[in-house]
């Protein structure tokens, strides 16, 4: 099938060779979302509607004081503040209101809820949360379309646990029927296949450090920590 201009990213990360194609297309979708919303766009109307309501999670916020525009994130931070200020001073006006009754909630009001709402809102997760989810689409359409990728797919390295299930549910979101069987029949297939090789490869690790196999060869065992944690933790580690 010819490469389409969606499908180029998700042909590259299962091209790469690592432990999770899947773990790659996300790290390189955050990368990509951090320079957009650190460059010019953070001056865009819709971008600065949305970052001065629901700011940034402490993860992301860090990678963008890392980057070389300070005076970008301090303008960004700035507004936020500013709504965020007037929207705890309007909703503390109105009070708490506690429960009544057996099953009621106690002390809930909208500030209470606004403030969680906050805590746990970020637009830097929200972007790769939409993107990534068309990615899970993307790669079961070339999984269904493509016979050089559906072979990629089925001799790769597998994936981590976390996106053996998002590819799982997706799938069956998505297809009924055989379609559906032959696609969880493969990522079943090569994600155990590939939880195997990995888990003994860590387990030489470990034995390696047994004086009695202080001569033996490391086999693929050396980089089996970093690997694991791909495959158990979705994280990428860079040594």
């Amino acid at each position: 099938m010819k490469e389409q201009l969606f499908t180029i990213p998700v042909n590259d990360a299962f091209r790469t060779d690592c432990e999770c194609p899947v773990c790659k297309l996300y790290a390189d979708l955050e990368k990509e979302s951090i320079d957009f919303v650190m460059g010019p766009s953070y001056m865009e109307d819709d971008v600065r509607m949305e970052t001065n309501e629901v700011g940034f999670c402490s993860h992301h916020v860090r990678q963008m004081y890392q980057y070389q525009n300070r005076l970008g994130l301090a303008l960004m931070l700035h507004t936020h503040m500013k709504r965020t200020n007037e929207m705890i001073e309007r909703l503390s006006q109105k009070g708490t209101t506690s429960g009544k009754g057996l099953f009621a909630k106690k002390d809930t009001d909208e500030l209470t809820e606004y403030l969680d709402k906050l805590e746990h809102s970020c637009y830097v997760c929200n972007r790769m949360d939409r993107i990534f989810h068309r990615y899970l689409e993307t790669i079961l359409y070339c999984y269904d379309k493509d016979t050089a990728f559906r072979q990629i797919f089925q001799t790769g390295k597998g994936v981590c646990t976390s996106h053996y299930a998002a590819l799982r549910e997706a799938a069956r979101k998505k297809w009924s029927g055989a379609k559906l069987e032959n696609f969880i029949q493969d990522l079943n297939r090569t994600y155990l296949e590939n939880m195997k090789r990995v888990t003994d490869d860590l387990e030489w690790f470990t034995d390696k450090f047994d004086y009695r196999n202080a001569d033996a060869p490391w086999k693929n065992s050396r980089d089996a920590l970093p690997r694991s944690i791909v495959k158990t933790n979705h994280t990428i580690i860079s040594e």
